[in-house]
């Protein structure tokens, strides 16, 4: 069991920087150039890497109109056969290989989603450094299995799936040899609402499986990611696109390149944010102390004057004595003429 996982020599863990993928999916429209132009993109705003997904309709699904086999669950593809999305959303194997050239020749990771054992031996051939189980196949406890056995980070969303299903597969996982393992809260629905996220749940799949965990998110906006963060999420995967007018299957609850960057830099600063457990001045607080409250002398003062709340207050900045001494102070009197504005120190007071 490991609370941390490594992709190409990169930790992924709490208290190391948050890993940021950009999801292709179909948002290159069948166009390779496109493809080409989304990685570009990706990195400029900030992801770590690219992730795709490896079937085609035929692997995922089969050809039928039966009732079984027709979208109807009030979702953005209604009406449509599976297999007729997946014809159009799917990812051409033949460009997986020189997609991820072009992610590494830009210092990015890419890793893929294999629907079924046939992906995992073609990824395989590609040598990618991860693999991605969706929500949707964490119940395919043969395919889980089959990943595993290639011994590399398996990462594992689980949307919509119970307590008892996760544990189900992370221990296939382990058992079939996974040694590094991510759990990633995901609510599969597209686009997603944050009132449905629960992102508490976050820690808890850390904490129960001891495991790094991290957010899926389908949502339209970045603040999701961010909370996330906030809540120990050390990987936010986010669908990209070049632009939402350009429609696709998933162009709905993608981010645009601006998007994401802002929401690679708000994910930053949160993770930056948190820091550590502190008291007492930081860094860049030790010049404030000055202007704290402290005790001066507010009225002038003769020797022998009686001191009272009328000429000694607790007032700032912070060069007199410490305010817990007014009670010791008052009522004594002064040990010379004192000028208004003069913080008090004990020799100005008699013994």
């Amino acid at each position: 069991m490991s609370s941390a996982i490594e992709i190409n020599g990169r930790v992924i863990a709490p208290g190391f920087p948050v890993y940021i993928v950009a999801e292709l999916s179909a948002n290159h429209n069948q166009s390779f150039d496109r493809a080409v132009k989304l990685i570009h993109a990706a990195k400029v705003a900030g992801a770590d890497a690219i992730k795709l997904q490896t079937y085609t309709p035929d692997t995922i699904t089969i050809a039928s109109d039966r009732e079984y086999f027709r979208i109807n669950a009030g979702t953005l593809w209604d009406g449509r056969t599976l297999h007729e999305l997946y014809a159009e959303a799917y990812t051409p194997w033949d460009w997986q290989p020189k997609l991820k050239q072009v992610a590494n020749g830009l210092g990015l990771d890419l890793f893929s989603t294999p629907f079924d054992a046939t992906a995992v031996d073609f990824l395989e051939e590609m040598n990618v450094p991860a693999y991605k189980v969706a929500s949707f196949e964490l119940v395919d406890i043969p395919l889980i299995r089959k990943i595993a056995r290639t011994g590399k980070p398996l990462i594992i969303s689980t949307g919509m799936a119970t307590l008892e299903e996760i544990q189900e597969a992370v221990t296939a996982a382990r058992e079939a040899g996974a040694a590094q393992i991510a759990l990633l809260k995901c609510t599969s629905a597209y686009p997603a609402l944050p009132d449905d996220m629960n992102l508490r749940t976050i820690p808890e799949l850390a904490n129960r499986f001891g495991v790094p965990a991290g957010l899926s998110d389908h949502t339209l906006g970045i603040a999701v990611p961010v909370a996330a963060v906030a809540l120990g999420a050390c990987f936010i995967e986010k669908h990209i696109t070049l632009s939402r007018s350009q429609k696709g299957p998933d162009s709905e609850f993608s981010l645009e390149p601006q998007e994401f960057e802002a929401m690679a830099d708000a994910v930053h600063t949160a993770e930056r944010a948190l820091g550590k457990v502190q008291f007492g001045a930081g860094i860049e607080e030790a010049n404030s102390r000055v202007f704290r409250r402290s005790l001066f002398v507010v009225q002038d003062v003769k020797q022998g004057q009686l001191l009272s709340d009328q000429n000694i207050r607790s007032i700032r900045p912070a060069h007199g004595l410490h305010t817990r001494h007014l009670p010791e102070v008052l009522g004594r009197r002064a040990s010379r003429d004192i000028e208004r504005g003069t913080p008090l120190s004990w020799n100005l007071v008699r013994k």
